[in-house]
């Protein structure tokens, strides 16, 4: 056992998926926060706020600066977060007289949460298309065995004939509308933060807005007034994964039981056991069970890391850290499995 099995080198082949385990990586967050450093400098420079020269010294440190991740380490120990280190490193990369104009106007979160956003647009991306392969599947095998004859299960007992259509239409009509649900929630999701100390752009003055503007838009993301203490949408996205992973574990736990009674599916594939050499284990179909309440348990959490004192909370939103990436990865963990367990079904019905 490990403490993140999403990671792990062997176990992260039952539930990981290795490309959305890289977004989280601390390579990629630091490289988002430097890109909104990057976006920073340029987009406050065009709005005359710092001098264009400084803009320049920036961007030219910025090609070829590499973080001292020992430092960087040590540092966040103590503080609590890791920007003001990483900053420190910058501005004596940058050096005088420019140095001083890093990160200026910003705080620790805007670089973090604006970064988290940066890494969230690929991760979303990803998820959108094991939906959409998924699904794609399930109405594939549904176009094949549409007539076919199943027998309804009510309370895990025998009830009247159904079609394998029917089935099938349980497992994929939730999924087409998670699919819905996470296109309409990107807009809000992916919105810059930048507030600065206290969320008031205090030392911007009058350009503030209009520096937040063109940093959305040198990043890609919507333009939004501070949000640092408002977490209702990772909230929201949090149930959106929970419920995604919840469909998907409904649709494993049908195919473990359908398993059970001969002749309702044919599945190719499985996983071996090494105490019966005979047996074809439901592996993927089991994991669809255990990541569907993997998240529906990390959700609480979410909700917990709602809960910001004032105008920012050190312990809610380290608990958000604790907790966001595991549901991620959980999620495509699901939809890789999910993806896989359609492939093995060779027959629905009779």
């Amino acid at each position: 056992m490990s403490f993140s099995p999403f990671d792990h080198p062997v176990l992260s082949a039952l539930v990981g998926d290795e490309e959305i385990t890289g977004y989280f990586s601390a390579e990629a967050e630091i490289a988002a926060i430097l890109a909104f450093e990057l976006a920073l400098a340029q987009a406050q420079a065009e709005a005359g706020a710092i001098e264009a020269e400084a803009a320049a010294a920036i961007t030219a440190a910025l090609k070829t600066f590499k973080p001292d991740m020992a430092g960087l380490r040590e540092r966040t120990g103590q503080d609590g977060v890791v920007v003001p280190e990483l900053v420190r490193q910058l501005r004596a990369a940058v050096s005088e007289p420019h140095g001083k104009v890093v990160h200026f106007g910003a705080t620790s979160q805007d670089a973090i949460d604006t970064g988290l956003m940066l890494r969230l647009k690929p991760v979303i991306a990803h998820l959108e298309a094991g939906l959409s392969a998924v699904i794609d599947g399930l109405s594939a095998l549904e176009t094949r065995f549409a007539g076919r004859r199943l027998m309804a299960k009510t309370r895990m007992q025998e009830a009247i004939p159904i079609t394998a259509s029917d089935r099938l239409q349980a497992w994929l009509a939730p999924l087409s509308r998670h699919r819905e649900r996470l296109a309409a929630q990107k807009p809000s999701l992916l919105a810059v933060q930048f507030g600065g100390a206290a969320g008031t752009l205090d030392k911007l003055g009058e350009k503030g807005p209009v520096v937040r503007a063109a940093l959305a838009e040198k990043l890609g993301l919507a333009d939004a007034p501070q949000w640092h203490s408002q977490r209702d949408n990772l909230a929201e996205f949090s149930g959106l994964m929970s419920l995604i992973t919840g469909s998907l574990g409904k649709f494993g736990q049908d195919i473990a039981l359908m398993g059970q009674v001969g002749g309702e599916i044919g599945l190719k594939g499985g996983g071996g056991s090494s105490a019966m050499p005979h047996k074809r284990n439901p592996i993927a179909a089991e994991m669809l069970v255990a990541l569907a309440r993997f998240n529906a348990t990390q959700l609480a959490g979410m909700h917990q890391a709602l809960v910001h004192e004032q105008e920012r909370s050190g312990a809610a939103w380290t608990l958000e850290w604790l907790i966001l990436p595991q549901m991620v990865a959980a999620t495509a963990g699901a939809l890789r499995q999910a993806k896989a367990l359609v492939a093995q079904i060779e027959a629905i019905g009779t």
